[in-house]
């Protein structure tokens, strides 16, 4: 590691701001220099619990983040929030929208907002999400909020992300069975039925209670329902006291066998994510001598299969075996 990398490492772990927007830059970009940072703050993270939120669109989720960073702020905790934005269709940087929702911490040194681009990353999260995560641990940041880009009932990845995720819902999103179905209906620790002045409410929460008497399962506890109104309310009345409570006792009543699962599949993904990306810088870059593009070329023409290319490119790793 260089010197100028060292250097950035000691003051990120001191807590500076400046150096850890800097290393995160580093890290979002790919540069060089990525791998020693995060070499050398990986024993120094781990630390902080991570609490994912997701949700569809409109739901409320940067509101609902802003306020619960204030309640841990009133705890006297630093808080990192990873807010995830789409991509901007013209430079592929984030559009920033949940920064413009968050203007009331703008100004708390307690409180670090970074906007991450998903940058063509399906499943809800930006692919540096995990990196950037550590990075504000290291820094010093004792609890972290990572808010998704808000695609839907798709976006699972914040389960192998966050310690504690969250769902937020509101009435009057259409057909609200539609929106909750399938595969998002068996991430969340905390169903938060946003909004919850709004007429609908109680058959929101109906529904969702219906919908998880479908996917009950014996091996994971029933998800947590949680009404709040992130606008408008006083505090006390608005839910996010009780919101903050549940998270925190979700978090201390864990069972540490299930948490240290969730958190060995967050590393496997992390390591298979890794490979997955390298195999494929390797393969299309240099480093497969051209051969990526001319076996292109012969799968185009027919003249070789795609599982043969494969396993020909593969095969400068390790001898593929045939299946029988």
């Amino acid at each position: 590691m260089t010197s100028e990398a060292d250097r950035l490492v000691a003051r990120l772990m001191s807590g500076e701001a400046r150096a850890l927007a800097r290393a995160i830059s580093i890290v979002e970009d790919r540069q060089p220099a990525a791998r020693d940072i995060i070499r050398a703050i990986y024993p120094r993270a781990g630390r902080a619990p991570i609490v994912g939120v997701t949700g569809p669109p409109g739901a409320g989720k940067s509101t609902l983040v802003d306020q619960l960073a204030g309640a841990y702020r009133r705890e006297g905790l630093k808080v990192g929030i990873i807010a995830v934005d789409p991509s901007s269709a013209f430079s592929g940087g984030a559009v920033l929208g949940d920064r413009i929702r968050m203007q009331r911490h703008s100004t708390d040194d307690g409180v670090f907002i970074r906007s991450m681009a998903t940058r063509g990353h399906f499943g809800g999260l930006a692919g540096a999400t995990v990196d950037v995560a550590d990075l504000m641990d290291a820094a010093g940041c004792q609890v972290l909020i990572i808010e998704t880009v808000g695609v839907g009932q798709d976006e699972v990845d914040v389960v192998t992300v966050a310690d504690v995720v969250l769902v937020v819902l509101v009435p009057g999103l259409g057909d609200d069975i539609q929106t909750i179905k399938a595969g998002i209906m068996e991430i969340p620790d905390i169903f938060v039925l946003n909004k919850a002045d709004r007429d609908g409410i109680d058959r929101l929460q109906a529904d969702v209670k219906t919908m998880l008497s479908f996917v009950e399962s014996p091996s994971r506890p029933a998800p947590r329902i949680v009404r709040t109104i992130a606008t408008g309310a006083p505090q006390g009345a608005d839910g996010i006291d009780l919101l903050h409570q549940t998270i925190a006792e979700l978090l201390k009543g864990s069972d540490p066998a299930r948490l240290a699962v969730r958190r060995r599949e967050r590393s496997r993904e992390r390591v298979l994510s890794l490979l997955r990306q390298r195999v494929l810088e390797w393969a299309a870059g240099p480093g497969s001598g051209g051969a990526f593009e001319q076996l292109v070329e012969e799968v185009a023409a027919r003249a070789v299969d795609p599982y043969t290319a494969a396993d020909q490119l593969l095969s400068r790793f390790a001898p593929v075996k045939e299946e029988p």
